[in-house]
C-alpha cells in the first residue's frame, strides 16, 4: 500500500536495504518495512554451500580418469561479494533481479576443475588412483589462495576427492596386472612357505643326526671307558696272576729246595747207614758164625730157639742117623703154635 513492504529474510540470508546509494540497513536475519520505489534489498546467502562435482581429466601418461569430490563453501564476506556480483531481489522481493547468484556455483565449479585438472596432469595414473588425499590437499590449499576465490569473498569450509577411477579398459588391466601380481605374491608365500618347510624338515633331521652324533658319542664313550674299565680290570687279574704264578714259582722253588735237601739228608742218611751196616758187617764177618748166632738167640723164645736148632739139625741131615721126638716136645711145639 503507497509502495510501502515488508521483508523477512531467513538467518543464512544477509539482507542490505540501500536508499540514495548507501545502505541503510543490514545484517542477516533482518525483518523490516521498507519504502519500495526508493529501496533496493540486496540478500546475499551466508550459509554453507554443498558443490558435488565428478570430472573426466587426463594423467601425465595420458590416461583417462574420472575425479570425484564434493566442495563445501559459504560466503563469507557479503559486501565484498555484493560490490561483485549482483545480488538485488527484484521488486516482488522473492526473486533475484539478476541471474549473478545462479553463476556463483558455477565460478567455483570452474575454479576447482582448473585445480582438479592440474593436480591430475602432474601425476601418473597410478598415482592419481592411490593418492586421492593429496589431490584433495593439494586443491584445497590452491582455492583458499586463488584470486577469484578471495575477491569474492568465500570461505572453503572442506575439499573431499571421493574416488578416482580410470576407464573400464584401463581398470580391468590394472587389475589384471594387480591380480597377476598379488598371485605371483601368493606363489611366492607358497614357494617361501614350502622353502621354510624343506629348511625346517632340514633342521630337524640335521637336529636329529647331530641328536645321534651326540647318542653315538656317548655310547662310544661309555664303550671306552667300560673297555678302559674292563682293561684295567684284566690288567690287574694278570698282575694277580703274575703275582699269584710268581708266588707258586718261588713256592716250587723253595718246594724243590726243600725236597733237594731232603734228599740230600736222605742221601746222608742212607750213606750214614750204609757205612753204620757196612762197618758192622766187617765186625760181624770177622767174628766167630757161632758167636754171631748165639748173640743173635740171645732173648729168644724157647720155640725160636727149638726152631733154630731144628734148622742146626736140617744142615746136618747127612750125618744124623735117627731123629726120636717126644709126644710131650710135640705137643708143647703145637700148643706153642697154637698159642702164637
Amino acid at each position: 500500500m503507497f509502495g510501502i513492504r515488508f521483508i523477512k529474510a531467513d538467518p543464512t540470508t544477509y539482507l542490505m536495504q540501500v536508499r540514495g546509494g548507501r545502505i541503510v540497513r543490514e545484517g542477516a536475519g533482518q525483518s523490516f518495512f521498507y519504502y519500495a520505489p526508493a529501496s533496493s534489498l540486496v540478500a546475499v546467502p551466508v550459509g554453507s554451500q554443498l558443490l558435488p562435482f565428478i570430472f573426466e581429466q587426463t594423467s601425465a601418461d595420458f590416461q583417462a580418469a574420472t575425479v570425484q569430490g564434493c566442495l563445501s563453501y559459504r560466503i563469507a564476506d557479503p559486501k565484498k561479494i555484493a560490490a561483485m556480483l549482483n545480488f538485488t531481489l527484484a521488486a516482488d522481493g522473492r526473486r533475484y533481479a539478476a541471474e549473478d547468484p545462479e553463476h556463483l556455483r558455477g565460478r567455483v565449479e570452474g575454479a576447482v576443475e582448473v585445480l582438479v585438472q592440474q593436480a591430475v596432469s602432474r601425476r601418473s595414473l597410478r598415482d592419481c588412483l592411490q593418492g586421492a588425499e593429496a589431490i584433495a590437499g593439494e586443491v584445497e590449499a590452491a582455492l583458499r589462495v586463488r584470486g577469484d576465490i578471495v575477491a569474492l569473498g568465500l570461505e572453503i569450509l572442506s575439499f573431499a576427492v571421493v574416488a578416482v577411477r580410470p576407464k573400464a579398459e584401463t581398470a580391468r588391466a590394472l587389475e589384471a596386472e594387480v591380480r597377476e601380481t598379488i598371485l605371483k605374491a601368493a606363489d611366492d608365500a607358497i614357494y617361501a612357505r614350502r622353502n621354510a618347510a624343506v629348511e625346517n624338515e632340514r633342521a630337524i633331521r640335521e637336529s636329529e643326526l647331530d641328536t645321534e652324533v651326540a647318542v653315538e658319542l656317548k655310547q662310544r664313550t661309555i664303550r671306552e671307558t667300560r673297555m678302559a674299565a674292563e682293561a684295567s680290570i684284566r690288567e690287574r687279574e694278570a698282575a694277580l696272576q703274575a703275582a699269584d704264578l710268581e708266588a707258586r714259582i718261588a713256592l716250587e722253588g723253595r718246594r724243590k729246595e726243600f725236597v733237594s735237601l731232603e734228599a740230600d739228608n736222605t742221601r746222608t742218611r742212607a750213606e750214614a747207614e750204609a757205612y753204620r751196616i757196612a762197618e758192622a758187617m766187617k765186625a760181624v764177618g770177622s767174628a766167630d758164625p757161632r758167636i754171631v748166632q748165639a748173640l743173635a738167640s740171645a732173648g729168644m723164645a724157647p720155640a725160636q730157639l727149638i726152631a733154630l736148632a731144628f734148622g742146626g739139625i736140617a744142615e746136618k741131615a747127612e750125618r744124623i742117623g735117627q731123629l726120636n721126638l717126644s709126644p710131650d716136645l710135640l705137643q708143647s711145639l703145637l700148643g706153642a703154635g697154637g698159642a702164637k
